[in-house]
This record gives structure tokens, C-alpha cells and sequence, in this order.
């Protein structure tokens, strides 16, 4: 994996602004972003990347985030 494509470089960005290379290389991982609120008016923000929604819980731990706070979904390939 090069440097381009490491799940840190993803953290804070929006799942829509990542490049092709970046599309190819997290395809089939999951992602966290932010339930969004009235309250809250959360962007659709990467908060954490894994192989599974527990590596997700895990960073998001690990940050200091609530994960209910969270919803998961997997990253599908560009085309």
C-alpha cells in the first residue's frame, strides 16, 4: 500500500472526495461517519476505516469517540 493509500490519509474527508486510487485500494472496507442530527448537523465525514465495523469501534475508541454516535458502511469501488 503505498503512502496515497493509507486508511489515516481518509480520516476527516468526505467518502465522495476520494480519489480513484483510493476508491480501488478501500473498496470492501468499512467506514464510520457521524449520524447526522438536527442537533448535531454532522458532515458526512470519514471518522474511521477498517475491515470491519469492530476495527471501526476500535479506532473510533481509541480517538475518543462514542461509537453509537456512528454509522457503518462499506466503500464500494469506484466503477
Amino acid at each position: 500500500m503505498d503512502r496515497a493509500t493509507k486508511p489515516e490519509r481518509a480520516i476527516g474527508r468526505s467518502p465522495e472526495r476520494l480519489t480513484i486510487a483510493e476508491r480501488l485500494a478501500f473498496a470492501r472496507k468499512y467506514i464510520a461517519l457521524e449520524i447526522y442530527t438536527p442537533r448535531n448537523l454532522a458532515l458526512r465525514r470519514i471518522e474511521a476505516i477498517g475491515d470491519s465495523p469492530a476495527d471501526c469501534i476500535g479506532m473510533l475508541r481509541a480517538r475518543g469517540l462514542d461509537p453509537t454516535a456512528f454509522e457503518f458502511s462499506r466503500l464500494s469501488a469506484p466503477y
